[in-house]
């Protein structure tokens, strides 16, 4: 038996699955690397590989990479697949919706990942929660914070852009079009919430706060009140691998979801200190035991004192009342595997919810906590935050785009007033190629695409703009003709007459390597440019996601 260290270092930051002083053994039977290359291989993995196929590789959106072959995943196993096999694969991606890593990877990275693939994965370690306490971090006092603004801008109308390879957010003051701050927070952060208007509680200046989740399951809170110097003002790392987060109502709670270890936490919105950890290891809607239950979306409900959370791999949404915590009420509601990203109808009580790897969409009634409905879609739905508009036909609409192929696809959601239309699909548009996100805001005409997802260049830089009129495509728009570069995620401004679009290089770096291309929200022509930006990716206007602008 090979002793392995099961320790990963990203871009210089400590960013691990797993911590170093935690070895495991591997079978050296087979494919093998040395130590040093197996945590390279390691990192490269965590980093582009574990979010669509798992840590412990059983597949999820992406295959079952486990060595063996295995029948209910309907995995050959990558053995049999074979290196040649395996590095052809990575080299050019697949038409199921994997992207090429031809200009991502090198050689001979492509060489490592494919036989560390063949390998046994080794199983990270678990957090506690008194590790959690000691990667606790507080840079300004609650009792310091400002009782207003620092500064004379529209806080309002800020943008925060995740700065994806340097492990940083942006601020951009929306008016001015200025990078107000580049904030440190965890590796590649995957969403930023704040606190939204509910129905039911009422926090007090709501989007002044914001948290960030890294994919190092770091969480950082931010000030938007404070000097661009003072904007972090507190952190806790919650999880090794993670995807999202979500504040409470009043303001109070933060929970924070884990891809390893399975598991949320909910922590002190005050302090950031954590409070409780609940794991999301259970039996699948299938009957199976699940070890690596991930949690993926996790959103506030506007009308209700929980939270909606994702659970991935069991196929369940979870309804987690926060309003007595050392009782804590979880009804779980079974629906479709594989659980990743959702958003609510415009009435708040109808989270609609991609189960990507069974091509559905899932509709959850938060006010009854069980099943609404689930409406059979193409391959892979993802619709990031969503899109919902006025049909002229069907009425109230949502909309999402596919990982697996270019289409759009939109269903009624207005069961009280369109009952003949509701979680029914509308009517679908080809797009070039398969995208990532789909955003609209209520004022506009359109709806916008990206087609992140494409391995062609020309249609993977493109952006195409959608009639919510005539259901046609009105134009696309291609961002740059850079190699590598890819054109991701649309926002528009606070009222709707921007749409500010990322441009970003594919490929790891640590400079200043994008920009955001701002259009005219009415006459699709360019308005302006935001450059010494990091990789931006998403991008999350505060008036926009304080009022769940859609």
């Amino acid at each position: 038996m090979k002793k392995i260290s099961f320790s990963l270092t990203t871009l210089g930051l400590a960013v691990g699955i797993a911590l170093s002083s935690v070895s495991m053994s591997v079978a050296a039977a087979g494919p093998t690397l040395s130590d040093a290359d197996f945590e390279r291989a390691n990192s490269l993995y965590f980093q582009r590989c574990a979010g669509c196929h798992g840590v412990l590789r059983k597949g999820a959106t992406g295959k079952n990479l486990e060595p063996k072959p295995n029948a209910k995943k309907k995995s050959k196993g990558t053995i049999k697949l074979g290196q040649k096999r395996l590095e052809k694969i990575i080299t050019y991606g697949t038409e199921g919706g994997m992207n090429n890593f031809d200009d991502i990877f090198t050689k001979e990275e492509i060489s490592l990942l494919s036989t560390y693939i063949q390998m046994e994965p080794p199983v990270p370690p678990e957090m506690s929660l008194e590790l959690m306490k000691e990667r606790h971090v507080v840079y300004v006092q609650p009792k310091d914070y400002p009782t207003k603004p620092l500064h004379n801008r529209n806080w309002e109308n800020f943008f925060l852009v995740i700065e994806r390879d340097a492990g940083k957010v942006a601020v951009i003051d929306g008016d001015t079009k200025e990078i107000v701050a580049h904030i440190e927070t965890g590796y590649a952060v995957h969403v930023l919430k704040t606190t939204e208007h509910s129905n039911v509680l009422q926090s007090k200046d709501p989007g002044r706060f914001w948290f960030t989740m890294g994919r190092d399951g770091k969480l950082t809170k931010i000030d938007l009140w404070q000097t661009p110097d003072k904007m972090r003002i507190a952190e806790v790392q919650v999880a090794y691998d993670a995807r999202d987060v979500a504040v409470s109502g009043d303001g109070k709670y933060i929970i924070g979801g884990g891809y390893w270890p399975p598991h949320f936490v909910i922590v002190d919105a005050a302090t950031m200190n954590p409070i409780k950890v609940v794991s999301s290891r259970g039996v699948n809607v299938d009957g199976e035991y699940v070890n690596e239950s991930r949690v993926a979306a996790i959103y506030d409900t506007p009308n209700a004192t929980s939270w909606l959370v994702a659970m991935k791999e069991l196929g369940q949404m979870w309804q987690v009342d926060y309003s007595d915590l050392d009782n804590l009420r979880i009804d779980k509601i079974d629906s479709a595997k594989f659980l990743h990203d959702g958003f609510f109808d415009p009435t708040g009580r109808y989270f609609q919810i991609a189960a990507n790897a069974s091509n559905k969409m899932v509709v959850v009634d938060s006010e009854t906590r069980k099943l609404e409905a689930m409406i059979d879609v193409d391959k892979l739905p993802h619709p990031g935050p969503g899109a919902n508009w006025i049909d002229p036909k069907c009425g109230p609409v949502s909309g999402t785009t596919h990982l697996g192929v270019g289409k759009v696809t939109v269903w009624g959601n207005d069961p009280k007033g369109h009952a003949d239309q509701a979680w029914k699909i509308c009517y679908e548009v080809e797009t070039d190629g398969p995208g990532v996100f789909i955003r609209t805001h209520p004022k506009s005409d359109y709806y916008w695409v990206d087609q992140t997802k494409t391995p062609e260049p020309e249609v993977q830089q493109s952006i195409q703009v959608i009639s919510k009129k005539t259901r046609k495509i009105v134009k696309t728009i291609r961002l740059t003709e850079k190699e590598g570069y890819a054109a991701v995620h649309m926002e528009f401004n606070a009222d709707g007459t921007e749409v500010w679009t990322s441009v970003w290089n594919r490929k790891d770096s640590l400079e200043p390597n994008g920009e955001i291309i701002i259009f005219d929200a009415k006459t699709l022509k360019e308005k302006a440019r935001v450059k010494g930006l990091y990789a931006p990716t998403g991008k999350f206007n505060v008036h926009n996601r304080v009022n769940h602008v859609t």
